[in-house]
């Protein structure tokens, strides 16, 4: 049986080169963001990334914490493809706002069921499909519409990715993984949509230990898995005892 699993997570993302096309897994806030995978890829220093994501990072929605932010404030991105770029101040611009707003970053806006569903039609090998959000505003920009029982509708294509980085709870050897809470994002879809899927763990077990009824991504769509050996530095529940009295996580 092969061997998926990884020591540590500089020598998973080992082989990530420049412009390389990475799905990662977030919503709004830490709750199941693969933020080990994406340190070591900050360290690797690839550039010219085309990053999918939810967000872009640094948004300032919850806690402040190493999401994907720190690859543009080491100017390892060339495009990003979200649903919600910017932050929610505009008095404190994330870091993709300001490439964006400098040149130096292209941005691809996808509303966020056009951008769940454009990443499980990559996993599912759907090459396009027909959605009405963005009719009528500038979503609809250069895309193909047709009419369909009455209703006007954009083509949309379908993403895929090189690598896609994911947060999951458990995984057993064989890449099988089973989810908790917020972790049930982004994650699932992407784990599929990838040529190389990159998982981070609490825990490994033993083949034949997850319900399987309980598994929620085949460990056919998995290629590496890492298991997180110490604290990432934020609060996993988000307990409000973790912060002070400024809102933002003390270490």
């Amino acid at each position: 049986m092969l061997n998926k699993i990884y020591d540590d997570f500089k020598s998973a993302v080992a082989d990530i080169p420049d412009k390389a096309v990475i799905m990662i897994g977030n919503f709004g806030g830490p709750g199941g963001y693969p933020i080990n995978l994406c340190r070591a890829l900050q360290e690797k220093g690839v550039k010219d990334l085309t990053l999918i994501a939810n967000t872009a990072g640094g948004i300032g929605l919850t806690i402040e914490f190493d999401d994907h932010k720190i690859l543009f404030e080491n100017g390892q991105v060339k495009k990003m493809i979200a649903s919600f770029p910017f932050s929610v101040s505009a008095a404190n611009p994330s870091p993709c706002e300001k490439q964006v707003a400098q040149g130096e970053v292209e941005l691809e806006m996808v509303p966020q069921g056009t951008l769940a569903e454009r990443i499980r039609a990559g996993g599912a090998g759907i090459g396009a499909f027909y959605v009405p959000t963005g009719v009528g505003t500038v979503i609809e920009e250069g895309k193909e519409k047709r009419t369909i029982n009455g209703k006007e509708m954009l083509l949309e294509f379908a993403l895929t990715a090189d690598f896609a980085l994911v947060r999951a709870y458990k995984a057993d050897k064989m890449g099988n993984l089973v989810y908790r809470g917020t972790q049930r994002q982004f994650n699932p879809m992407m784990a599929t949509a990838a040529t190389v899927t990159i998982a981070e763990v609490d825990e490994i077990v033993e083949i034949g230990e997850l319900d399987p009824e309980a598994i929620v991504t085949p460990g056919i769509f998995v290629d590496r898995i890492v298991k997180v050996k110490q604290d990432e530095g934020f609060p996993r529940r988000l307990d409000r005892s973790f912060w002070n009295k400024g809102g933002r996580y003390q270490s």
